[in-house]
């Protein structure tokens, strides 16, 4: 006979913890366990082999889930005029493989290290339903099961739903096997994913003015993320003929889709925030998980919808905080339709990120240029045509003497005008409105 591997499992005889060692097969390379063969090899056979078989297969597809019996076959041979039982495992397509009674936890998942079968760790969960999908991992179960749903009783109370265990069950927040599945802590009190906001002074990220977390049910969090950001959308004001037209910074209908679509659509199975970047001239909405499989950015902008979080869509959808599925990068568009700026969206492998340009920006900064001095002016034009400009370029084609350049200079980088770039001899000017 072989020896105990990574890939072979000896057993002297049933028992209930096969299922362990096919778990641990399912999860890594597959692998063959032999009954009736002694840890050292030795063959010792088994007496009934066909009721073992049925005990063995019956027991399997009790204990295991997802289903894992479509990648196992179990035969009877004779090895040395003795019969052994033969379960040959392959690798299952729909890891996380765990035991129904545990769950997708560490007691529950197994995986094989050489000729052990082991618990698995968190973090070796995380990488298979990953790899697997992430869409599915809204379905698994919660690792936290001690979960308590106050914030969100509160908002489906205001709506007039009900949110009783019958209602949680039809969800998806209570899975099948009766457990909390992550989809409940999501919208939990207890919810580990959190937002992180941060406010600049300015257009880079130099100077930090605020910072704040935002952190229990994603449902308490849209809430207070959305306020904190209205507060800061200041309102400019201007007058066309004898009516003041007040106009914010953002868009509110456009902030409130682009949060919705940070928090709906991100791959939960990455424990990293949700960040939002707040500048003098945009918010940056970063969520992590590129695009859901089989969509592409154009499917994107003409509507098409493909949710990574199904369920959790679907409660804010019946919460009234999203209207229709695949609407919110349409809309916000829209909601930039008479403004020269528009919003732009990149997307890496693991990231998305939805940057809304401040509409009133611009007519700042040209209120600002419009109390500059004529030789101001004459700085920031010639600087805003040659990017990275040095002052001994601007001396000598202004004919300005130093003293007035270096003046100049430092009366427009305190306006906030221009930018400083590099020390000394390599000091360079750039136009912030570029």
């Amino acid at each position: 006979m072989k020896r105990e591997s990574t890939t072979t499992e000896f057993k002297s005889e049933y028992t209930a913890d096969i299922s362990k060692t096919v778990i641990a097969f399912a999860n890594t390379d597959g692998g063959e366990i032999y009954i009736g063969v002694a840890d050292d090899g030795t063959v010792v056979g088994v007496e009934d082999a066909d009721e073992i078989m049925l005990r063995t297969m019956n027991s399997i597809r009790d204990a295991v889930r997802p289903d894992v019996t479509m990648f196992i076959d179990c035969e009877q041979k004779i090895e040395k005029g003795k019969s052994v039982i033969a379960i040959t495992v392959q690798r299952g397509t729909a890891p996380p493989y765990y035991l129904a009674r545990k769950g997708i936890r560490p007691e529950g998942v197994y995986v094989r290290q050489g000729p052990s079968t082991v618990p698995a760790t968190q973090s070796m969960i995380l990488k298979m339903i990953r790899e697997t999908g992430g869409e599915s991992y809204e379905r698994t179960r919660s690792l936290e099961q001690e979960l308590t749903f106050e914030f969100a009783s509160k908002v489906f109370k205001d709506e007039n739903i009900k949110f009783g265990t019958e209602q949680k069950r039809s969800l998806g927040i209570i899975g099948e096997d009766g457990a909390f599945s992550n989809l409940g802590l999501f919208i939990s009190d207890q919810c580990r994913h959190t937002a992180k906001a941060a406010v600049f002074d300015g257009t880079g990220k130099t100077l930090l003015k605020d910072r704040i977390e935002f952190s229990g049910s994603l449902l308490k969090q849209a809430d207070e993320i959305f306020a904190y950001i209205d507060r800061l959308n200041r309102t400019s004001s201007e007058f066309l003929g004898l009516r003041r037209v007040d106009k914010r910074d953002f868009p509110r209908e456009a902030v409130r889709e682009a949060l919705l679509n940070a928090i709906v659509h991100r791959d939960y199975s990455y424990s990293g925030s949700t960040l939002i970047s707040i500048f003098e001239d945009r918010i940056e909405f970063v969520s992590l998980g590129g695009l859901p499989k089989g969509i592409a950015y154009s499917d994107l902008m003409l509507g098409v919808s493909v949710l990574r979080n199904e369920r959790l869509g679907d409660i804010f959808y019946r919460l009234h905080l999203i209207e229709a599925y695949g609407i919110g990068m349409p809309k916000i568009m829209d909601s930039y339709s008479h403004f020269r700026v528009k919003p732009t969206i990149d997307v890496s492998e693991n990231a998305f990120r939805i940057t809304l340009p401040n509409t009133n920006f611009t007519s700042r900064v040209g209120e600002d240029r419009d109390r500059l001095t004529h030789d101001e002016r004459r700085v920031m034009d010639y600087i805003a045509l040659n990017d990275n400009a040095g002052r001994k370029d601007l001396q000598a084609e202004l004919g300005l003497s130093q003293s007035k350049a270096v003046r100049l200079l430092r009366t427009l980088t305190e306006k906030e005008m221009i930018a400083v770039n590099g020390r000394g001899k390599n000091t360079r000017y750039t136009a912030k409105d570029k």
